[in-house]
């Protein structure tokens, strides 16, 4: 298992569209992801969970991945919340 703090760089945060290609990006792993934010954890393949969550721009988030592809799964999605992969 791994953990990372991650900055969300997504110039509109995300919003409904943007959670949607997280949920498609986490859910191209194997590993369970996870993304935390102010004492809610919530299943990152999850889109109602994730909107629940209602993050924004510059907010920090703890992603924990844990699995057999987990390096990845956690690579993939730091790359997507730092505007770097759209």
């Amino acid at each position: 298992m791994i953990e990372k703090s991650i900055t969300i760089q997504l110039s509109g945060g995300l919003e409904a569209r943007p959670i949607a290609m997280l949920v498609q990006v986490a859910s191209q792993h194997e590993s369970s992801v996870y993304i935390e934010a102010d004492g809610k954890k919530v299943n990152a393949k999850s889109i109602m969970g994730m909107m629940s969550l209602a993050l924004g721009a510059g907010e920090s988030v703890k992603v924990t991945a844990d699995g057999s592809d987990e390096k990845e799964a956690m690579r993939d999605i730091e790359e997507y919340l730092s505007g770097n992969k759209q």
